[in-house]
């Protein structure tokens, strides 16, 4: 017998906050969330202006100053940049390399002195995480220039301080960090069409749905269901950030930091997602 459409949620926004709750009281670690209906005002957070360690999660602000420059002028993403592995600390300014078995993507490392287009690698720190093509666009769009961008959207929480494998920096606490919060704020201007321009936007979105990582917000939703988000991990540290494009799309951002096994943590990931999705039916 088909349920009318005026029919009331067996899931509610209200239940699925108690359960996400409940969920990470349960949990031994530190978690944050920030849920966020896109087109609506209902929104509910969790620990949302705790700082985390921003793991990969950094890439998102320089996926969007890349195009930021692009829309200036002052870069077209087609742009070759040659690849090199010599990066230098933000505490002395001594040389470092990436090591290859530290990094998600393996496939510039075979590649120095040729090149590679800025959309390329952009493509590549983002979908598949690589952290040689994150620091070769770091350094070609400049630190404070992301900053600076990042202020301007309002996500102050976001706090970019470096590339990655900066050891030296990284003995000194100097880390990049984020919020919950300033993820969503982020993700939920580039879901409106409100970052650089709504073509940028949308092109951020799609590099964004071809994410390869999927072992946390995806772990709980079924596959046909478009997402777009950009996860983090490091030691004892498992983030995700993401636009879902269920029935309602929402905004949803996890920060988990203390389970040392990543398959606890997407499992709580899971749970919230579903939670949430199942809430918005």
């Amino acid at each position: 017998m088909a349920v009318p459409s005026s029919a009331p949620r067996i899931y509610s926004l209200a239940g699925a906050e108690r359960q996400v709750e409940r969920r990470i009281l349960a949990a031994p670690a530190d978690v944050a969330v920030f849920f966020r209906l896109l087109g609506g005002e209902s929104e509910w957070s969790y620990q949302p202006d705790d700082t985390f360690h921003a793991a990969s999660t950094m890439k998102v602000p320089v996926m969007i100053e890349l195009f930021h420059q692009a829309h200036q002028g002052q870069l077209t993403l087609d742009d070759p940049l040659p690849i090199h592995n010599e990066f230098f600390s933000l505490v002395d300014g001594s040389a470092f390399y990436l090591d290859p078995a530290n990094d998600a993507s393996t496939d510039l490392y075979s590649s120095e002195g040729q090149t590679r287009t800025l959309r390329q690698l952009c493509e590549l720190m983002i979908t598949m995480s690589s952290n040689l093509a994150t620091n070769l666009l770091i350094k070609k769009l400049g630190i404070e220039n992301i900053r600076a961008t990042v202020h301007l959207l309002g996500a102050d929480g976001m706090n970019v301080l470096r590339g990655v494998e900066d050891n030296k920096a990284y003995d000194l606490g100097l880390n990049n960090t984020t919020t919950a919060r300033a993820l969503a704020i982020l993700l939920t201007a580039i879901a409106a069409g409100k970052v650089v321009d709504p073509d940028a936007s949308r092109q951020m979105v799609e590099i964004l749905k071809r994410q390869h990582i999927n072992d946390g917000i995806p772990s709980g939703l079924d596959r046909t269901i478009p997402v777009a988000h950009k996860t983090g991990t490091l030691k004892a540290i498992h983030h995700d950030a993401a636009i879902v494009y269920g029935p309602q799309p929402f905004v949803l951002v996890i920060l988990v930091r203390g389970m040392a096994n990543s398959k606890d943590s997407s499992a709580l990931m899971a749970d919230i997602t579903r939670a949430f999705y199942r809430a918005t039916q």
